[in-house]
Order: structure tokens, then sequence, then C-alpha cells
């Protein structure tokens, strides 16, 4: 990566965090484009080079940081694949991956928050498809990786994801941050049996 490359990222990074600290504790209605680039260090005109407005910022930045939950769920899987000696299955994966999200969004819970505030499948899908950062990953490449490298076949395995983000995400609010109808501890059984429940319907035998 060259030395203007290398500028353009650190300005879009501090974009990025800087927008998330102010987002995440005072809210996107009360920050303004002028506050995100006063504090990252950046004028004002420059943040128009990397993004519309602040919604843009918001819905990439549920982009990005969506991206480092999968990213780091599936090196931990990799980690795991590795140390095992025999290799996991499509169902164990993607149960792998939902409990190292959970944990995560359990020990972040202003991720959280600032997630399932904003959050909208088309948002979502954006985020499993589009790279904000350059170390992003796409993890839609990495699901059908996941059921390729299977001997599986899944009716509309993106309505499939669908339902499992969407069943996981609304069960991480409630359990984690108020704790209904338990704790997280307690749902996880239930919601893994339901995920596979999932898996399983859609599954062509």
């Amino acid at each position: 990566m060259g030395k203007l490359e290398t500028n353009k990222q650190q300005k879009l990074t501090s974009l990025l965090n800087t927008a998330f600290n102010l987002f995440t504790t005072q809210g996107v209605a009360k920050t303004s484009i002028a506050e995100i680039s006063q504090k990252a260090g950046i004028a004002k005109g420059t943040f128009y080079l990397y993004f519309k407005d602040k919604y843009d910022i918001r819905n990439r930045l549920i982009s990005h940081e969506s991206s480092k939950l999968f990213k780091n769920a599936v090196a931990d899987l990799e980690e795991f694949s590795i140390k095992k000696d025999e290799p996991l299955g499509f169902e164990e994966k993607i149960i792998f991956i939902i409990n190292h999200i959970v944990d995560e969004l359990n020990s972040n819970q202003t991720l959280l928050t600032f997630i399932s505030k904003n959050l909208s499948w088309g948002i979502f899908k954006e985020a499993l498809t589009t790279k904000v950062a350059s170390d992003d990953i796409n993890f839609k490449d990495v699901y059908y990786e996941m059921i390729n490298a299977e001997d599986i076949s899944l009716e509309e395995p993106e309505i499939m994801l669908f339902l499992i983000v969407e069943l996981v995400s609304s069960t991480c609010y409630s359990a984690i941050l108020y704790k209904e109808p338990a704790d997280i501890d307690t749902i996880k059984p239930y919601l893994f049996k339901t995920v596979r429940a999932i898996i399983k319907e859609h599954t062509i035998r």
C-alpha cells in the first residue's frame, strides 16, 4: 500500500472511530458532521470525500463493526478447526460463529445497543457484502464457501441467513440488555436449538 493510500485509510479509520464514539455517547441525532470532523482532526470538506452525510457514516459503521464481529468469529473458527482432529460440519460452524458473536456483544453492550438501534436487513445485507475498511471481510462469501465446502443443499440460503440473523439479534437485544425473558446464558441453549431447527428446515434431503 502506497503512502497516499495509507493516508486515506488512516483518515477513514479516524472518522469511523470518532463517529462511533460520538454516536454511542450522545446519539446520532445530536452529533454533527462538523463535530465528527473536528474531533477526528480532519477538515469538514474532507468528510464528504468519504461519506455523503452522517447517516451514510452511521450505516457504514454498522457494516464495519458487523464485519469485525464476523472476522473475529471466523478467525477463531479457523483456529479451532486447526486444533480439532475432526473438521466441524456446516451446522456446527454456524453455531460456533453465533456463540462467538453473542459473547462479544455480551461483553460490549455499547456496540450491541448501537447496532440494534440502527440495524435494518438492508444495512446488514450491505454489511455482509461491502468492505468499508481494507481489512473488513465479505461474510456473504465466507457463508457460501462454508455451504459449498459441505455435502449440503439449502433451500433459499439467503432467507435462512436472514431468519437466523433476525432471531439472534432480537434475542441478544432482549436477553443481554434487559435479561428478558432470561439472561443470555440461560437463553443460549434454546437459541442454538432453534437455529439448528431453522437450518434443518432449509436443508434439502
